[in-house]
């Protein structure tokens, strides 16, 4: 296995993936969306691959902060394929983020995953993270699409 950073051709197997996380119709917006992540500098969108087939992604944001010393990293988005899923591929791609993070000056990960979904939640919790205080979000479009109830 393989961990590269994403390309402009990889639109197709990233809306399938999406699709598997319950986020249906990305082909539409799939390409501008990539080629927005790719050229963003505090973004590294990260690809698992064997040979030709991506296994899964990860999308890693890197933020500054302003009151603290070290900053932090944000999974927005990570899904390893159906069917490669506790082959530990998951915990390379991840384990690979955390060293960039750090390699980008980051003292802390985070991610945010739904309560539904139990075996991410059991994954996180068994990588070595723990929950943290509430968060709280505020819907800016009421047309917006949230998997699982999520918001």
């Amino acid at each position: 296995m393989r961990i590269r950073l994403a390309n402009t051709h990889d639109g197709f197997a990233l809306s399938a993936l999406l699709t598997e996380l319950g986020y249906a119709n990305t082909e539409v917006f799939i390409e501008r969306r990539l080629a927005q992540l790719i050229d963003d500098r505090a973004e590294q969108l990260l690809i698992a691959e064997q040979g030709s087939t991506v296994l899964g992604f990860l999308s890693l944001h890197f933020i500054p902060q302003l009151a603290l010393a070290g900053d932090f990293a944000r999974i927005s988005y990570f899904c390893i394929a159906d069917g490669k899923r506790s082959e530990g591929v998951g915990h390379q791609l991840l384990s690979h983020a955390e060293k960039l993070a750090k390699a980008h000056g980051c003292d802390r990960m985070e991610v945010h995953c739904h309560e539904q979904r139990t075996k991410a939640n059991a994954f996180y919790s068994r990588e070595g993270y723990s929950e943290a205080p509430r968060y709280l979000i505020k819907n800016l479009d009421a047309h917006a699409f949230y998997p699982h109830g999520e918001t």
